[in-house]
């Protein structure tokens, strides 16, 4: 069973909140109310740096279709190959894949 070093009563809380969430509109809504859209932008940044390193992209051409930096491509690259494995759980579920 996997330990997460942040868990706490209330990220067991926020976590439970965003599993309650049903659509996208609940979950733009919801997270328009709880995060800043530049926090919001630098989640999505992340998802999609992540996503192109798995399908074989250059650090080159993710900063140039996706404006991130080198260390976010790089603390990105870091967390697919010896991280808690959340990106890769995500990425193979929206690729209809199992995870």
């Amino acid at each position: 069973m996997y330990e997460s070093k942040m868990k706490t009563p209330e990220t067991d809380a926020l976590f439970r909140a965003i599993l309650t969430l049903k659509n996208p509109e609940e979950c733009y809504r919801f997270f328009e109310d709880i995060c800043t859209i530049n926090e919001i932008k630098s989640i999505a940044q992340r998802l999609q740096v992540a996503k192109m390193l798995r399908d074989g992209a250059t650090f080159s051409a993710i900063a140039e279709d996706t404006g991130a930096s080198t260390a976010t491509i790089s603390r990105v690259n870091r967390c697919l190959k010896y991280g808690a494995d959340g990106y890769n759980i995500v990425l193979s579920r929206m690729d209809g894949k199992a995870g």
